[in-house]
């Protein structure tokens, strides 16, 4: 089987420091594929270099096809390719249902379709009836969903979500879980970056592990949070 996303051997340096190290790995159509590891272990960056915001150094990036180290964010998001913000990034003086359908416009010709698209998606957000409130003027709950609906707004084949349970109580992260779940049924693919492991067991089907910039472990949930290498560099320092 073809992968959707396929990562391989990417490298990123910063002043001769390497951010990312030679990473390979394989995200398949429907799946639900998690990257954790301790802070500054190149995460955000590998999402970035996936996104269009950073260009690899070395190694190659494939999505549904096509080459895609090179192009630029917005070409690879009109491939595709949705993501979230670890810092949500909503229009602050635009209502929840504006800013939803600037997202929706990526992919439409219309702004009646999309009004449509932004309006369905509230709807699987839980953000229907805060259309129009402003945005900046939302819990921290809210914000987040906002931030998923945005993303999601632009139709995306595979979506990228940066931390989106953070600094939620688990009753907000089990909502989200859901929400999420139900959009993979729908067949949308998901690469996550999540510190929550309550919410990486309860989501994923593989995770890849990080450590300085280099993998350290890949496989199902119950194989990689048993790795000795991995309870060492990361699990033993943070909560389960």
């Amino acid at each position: 089987m073809t992968a959707l996303l396929s990562i391989d051997g990417i490298s990123k340096r910063f002043r001769g420091l390497a951010a990312v190290s030679r990473v390979s790995f394989n995200v398949q159509q429907g799946d639900i594929f998690a990257v954790i590891g301790p802070n500054g272990a190149g995460k955000t960056t590998l999402f970035n270099m996936i996104a269009g915001a950073l260009p690899p150094d070395e190694g190659s990036i494939t999505f549904a096809g096509t080459r895609t180290e090179g192009l630029r964010s917005d070409q690879i998001a009109r491939l595709g390719v949705g993501r979230t913000f670890q810092l949500v990034r909503p229009f602050p003086a635009l209502t929840v249902e504006d800013n939803v359908i600037i997202g929706a416009l990526m992919q439409t010709k219309t702004v009646r379709d999309a009004e449509t698209i932004a309006r369905d998606t509230m709807a699987r957000l839980d953000l229907f009836d805060k259309r129009a409130q402003i945005a900046s003027s939302l819990t921290l709950p809210d914000r987040k969903r906002l931030e998923v609906a945005r993303a999601l707004a632009t139709r995306p084949k595979l979506l990228l979500l940066a931390e989106v349970m953070a600094g939620l109580r688990p009753t907000e992260t089990d909502r989200i879980v859901a929400t999420l779940r139900d959009l993979n049924r729908d067949g949308l693919t998901i690469l996550l970056i999540e510190h929550v492991m309550r919410a990486v067991t309860a989501l994923a089907s593989r995770i890849l592990v990080l450590h300085h910039g280099a993998a350290i472990a890949e496989g199902n949930p119950e194989q990689v949070l048993r790795d000795p290498a991995v309870v060492e560099s990361y699990l033993g320092a943070e909560s389960l």
